[in-house]
């Protein structure tokens, strides 16, 4: 046996040897999942999204929940590397489309909004719901669910009128990694939860106790209900938070095409949806097989099976209809369209993994 010979033995055993060994990290949930939709009618496919301007982050990753200020700004948070979320920035992009760091943070801040003070309340990876004010000095609001467990991976977050925060917990035990997101998908198991943080008696009270990759969060023109995606069950649930039907949920939109990621209610009271990605078939598939499931979580993570470059958003009702599709079918220009935000007669786009935010006239 030559020494090469020798060392892709070696190499080969050692991939086995750490591919059942973090087999045995993850306890997955056989699931079937629908078969999925065709790409037909409002869903059929088009390259509206292909004539994508593309806004550069000074090398940061993963604009996520965009949010404008009284002087036309966008700002969103990012994340330092491609694979690397433990530490980002917010970014400040101008109206002529200039980018500038707003507030280096050490970790991903998943979603924002401004108060009625003009204070930027947000969710930052491993922390919580946090408060910066004008003079860029952070405050933690609330680091905890009701029942004592960390928000460790926030997201969704909105504010209502009456000064109510809502946002979504994915998980209280890990924080933001592409393992662990992978994990999530396949283990598929409600994880998490869906609060709403009262900031004048400091309170914070449950919605749900556990989601399925529950991931962006909206609320409706009435504030009568959220909409809350389940990024791994390809659907929309919906809570009801006031009126006749509060403390009742139901599904909004079942059996979606893809991966459903952030929400937003745009002027006219419709949602915008994104997706991270279309839906995979092999992927559907294995969800059957449990056995199947933990060997491909036990791969080491350059050879699991990668999202496809695809981009989608879709804008629906409230009653849940589609209104229109916007396709990148080959996903050239905009690879991923997980974050979406409508900003005078512009979609602004952004993903995970994508070092620029993708924008779109409509």
């Amino acid at each position: 046996m030559t020494r090469q010979n020798s060392v892709l033995n070696l190499v080969l055993i050692s991939i086995l040897f750490l591919t059942l060994l973090n087999s045995c990290s993850i306890h997955p949930k056989a699931w079937t999942a629908p078969s999925k939709p065709a790409f037909t009618g409002e869903l059929a496919l088009n390259e509206r999204l292909t004539n994508a301007a593309q806004i550069e982050l000074l090398g940061y990753y993963g604009a996520e929940e965009f949010v404008v200020d009284s002087l036309g700004n966008i700002y969103c948070g990012v994340h330092k590397g491609k694979q690397r979320f433990a530490s980002g920035a917010i970014l400040k992009i101008k109206p002529d489309n200039s980018v500038e760091e707003f507030l280096v943070t050490d970790n991903w801040v998943t979603g924002m909004q401004f108060d009625k003070n003009g204070d930027l309340i947000a969710l930052m990876n491993d922390v919580g719901v946090i408060k910066i004010r004008s003079d860029k000095t952070i405050d933690t609001l609330l680091t905890q669910t009701p029942n004592g467990e960390a928000i460790r991976m926030g997201t969704g977050l909105k504010i209502a009128s009456n000064g109510t925060i809502y946002f979504a917990n994915m998980s209280s035990t890990n924080r933001t990694s592409v393992k662990y997101i992978n994990k999530l998908i396949l283990e598929m198991k409600p994880t998490g939860g869906v609060y709403a943080y009262d900031p004048k008696c400091q309170k914070v009270s449950t919605i749900s106790e556990g989601n399925y990759f529950g991931n962006g969060l909206a609320i409706s023109e009435n504030e009568d209900f959220i909409l809350v995606s389940e990024t791994s069950k390809y659907r929309i649930l919906r809570y009801w938070i006031s009126g006749e039907k509060k403390g009742q949920s139901d599904i909004f939109m079942d059996n979606l095409a893809g991966f459903p990621n952030n929400i937003l209610r745009n002027k006219e009271g419709n949602f915008w949806l994104g997706f991270t990605t279309k839906r995979n078939d092999q992927l559907d598939k294995i969800h059957t097989k449990v056995g199947m499931k933990k060997f491909v979580y036990g791969l080491p993570t350059f050879i699991q099976p990668k999202p496809e470059k695809f981009g989608m958003v879709i804008e629906i009702n409230e009653k849940g209809e589609i209104l229109q599709s916007l396709f990148d079918s080959k996903g050239t220009s905009v690879t991923e369209a997980g974050a979406v935000f409508e900003h005078n007669g512009y979609l602004y786009l952004g993903g995970d993994v994508v070092s620029y935010v993708s924008k779109v006239k409509l």
